[in-house]
């Protein structure tokens, strides 16, 4: 069994709206709702193996108001309760708090010691683990191609404002407004071809394996599962990866705060989590999923409802 949540977006700062206007967004009341799922996982019987942090930890308010480091601090102070590896995956707010080389040097770089690292980048933060025999998580870097998190004197940094300029005339690369292809936005992110590359390859090596495989990223790559803006840029290149190969049963990501969920044309299940920000302070959102031989069972908490996925 193993915990999931997302998009904490944690700040000591009063409830605000999201960019639309229209969604509350609870910034201290989070941190609360953060101990309450820590305290039901460290209850649960027989304890739990893992949890998944699905990114957007801190909101980027900390960067305005210099409370960055302090506000991290705290959140994983409560995670660092559990006595269980928390991986984390990286969301658009954590670039808007800290750079790239910065991440790597916090508690927000999961890669375990001796874990196989991701693609040739020392900086792409793609790796994976197996915690029990014939089980594998993948965590990918949904923001590989970005120019958020990314210097701007960087090849990957031209890149990607190369394919945002083509897709996007907007001044304001933060608006979909207008747009054919709406997710060509600067809060989203893609993958590189050598991520990609390298995903291809692990998922070779479960296919021989014989082993299941869950991957989680923090941008949704399944539109039934998500909106048209919530998206990996190059959504479909990551699909077509999963596609090829027999061993994925589940992608599971955060980014959209209303959640999502979709079963695949070819059997994998699409679980995009309702956002922690988002949650009234009577409710949660978090959830344990328990894995058996032919499914994975979620109990989930507050706003994410509970699912049985059978693979």
């Amino acid at each position: 069994a193993f915990g999931v949540i997302a998009d904490i977006q944690y700040a000591d700062a009063e409830d605000g709206y999201n960019f639309g206007g229209y969604q509350r967004r609870y910034y201290r009341q989070s941190l609360q709702l953060l101990w309450d799922a820590v305290e039901a996982w460290a209850a649960e019987k027989p304890p739990l193996a893992f949890v998944l942090q699905l990114g957007d930890i801190i909101d980027g308010l900390n960067a305005r108001s210099g409370e960055s480091e302090g506000a991290l601090a705290q959140v994983l102070a409560a995670l660092g309760q559990l006595q269980v590896p928390v991986h984390h995956t990286w969301g658009n707010h954590e670039f808007y708090n800290f750079s790239r080389a910065r991440l790597m040097h916090t508690g927000l770089n999961s890669r375990p010691a001796g874990a196989v690292a991701g693609p040739p980048a020392e900086d792409c933060q793609a790796y994976h683990f197996s915690p029990t025999a014939r089980f594998r998580v993948v965590v990918l870097d949904t923001y590989d191609l970005s120019i958020v998190g990314r210097e701007p004197d960087s090849p990957r940094y031209w890149e990607s404002l190369q394919l945002l300029r083509e897709k996007n005339p907007n001044d304001n690369l933060n608006s979909p407004a207008g747009l054919e292809e709406p997710r060509f936005v600067e809060f989203n992110g893609g993958f590189s071809q050598a991520q990609l590359d390298w995903f291809n390859e692990v998922l070779k090596f479960s296919d021989e394996n014989q082993e299941k495989v869950v991957v989680m990223g923090h941008l949704p790559i399944h539109p039934d599962a998500s909106n048209r803006v919530c998206l990996a840029w190059n959504y479909e290149d990551a699909l077509s990866v999963i596609h090829s190969h027999q061993c994925v049963v589940c992608f599971l990501a955060g980014h959209l705060h209303d959640g999502g969920y979709c079963l695949d044309s070819h059997g994998v299940h699409h679980l995009t989590l309702e956002g922690v920000i988002e949650t009234p302070p009577e409710s949660n959102a978090f959830g344990t999923i328990y894995v058996y031989e032919d499914k994975m069972v979620l109990k989930g908490r507050g706003r994410i409802s509970d699912r049985v996925m059978h693979f």
